[in-house]
């Protein structure tokens, strides 16, 4: 895909609507060859999503030797809004805590008091931290609305052809 049409595709309100969610799934090849998935906070800055993690982090090791991965956002509720993303990776080790650690922790619904203290929590436990930078290299956006999935896709022209037949 060109950057053109991953830009088109994820300035989609829908896509913005799952872009502005806490959590995804991201999937890449662990150390021993296996495939991980695993869910994970993160924030999208307009042009490439950023998780944060420890600079200890096994998957840290894994996305050095294949810093390719495919992530997934998506509701819970029926039908599904699913916002599909295979992206190249970039590690940026930061001293401290990065500013998109804490954007990402904000979503979640805490008092001024909790914030406070978890804050002083994490900048307690943290000498810092990984950015792992995403851009996006393909995306596709499912709603069941005006898209589906390619093999429904497929078998919705099928069965079109079949009737026109």
């Amino acid at each position: 895909m060109n950057a053109n049409e991953i830009a088109e595709i994820l300035d989609r309100p829908i896509s913005q609507e799952l872009l502005g969610r806490d959590l995804l799934r991201m999937a890449y090849v662990a150390k021993d060859g296996t495939p991980r998935n695993i869910p994970i906070a993160f924030t999208w800055n307009g042009s490439q999503i950023v998780v944060c993690t420890t600079k200890n982090a096994p998957k840290l090791h894994s996305l050095r030797q294949n810093p390719q991965v495919a992530l997934t956002i998506d509701t819970e509720v029926h039908p599904p809004k699913i916002l599909l993303i295979r992206g190249s990776v970039e590690l940026d080790v930061v001293e401290g805590i990065p500013e998109e650690f804490l954007q990402i922790n904000g979503s979640y619904e805490m008092s001024a008091e909790q914030r406070v203290e978890w804050e002083a929590e994490v900048r307690s436990l943290y000498d810092g931290m990984v950015r792992v930078v995403i851009t996006p290299t393909w995306v596709k956006l499912i709603d069941f609305d005006t898209t589906l999935p390619s093999a429904v896709e497929e078998l919705v022209r099928q069965r079109a052809e079949r009737q026109n037949a």
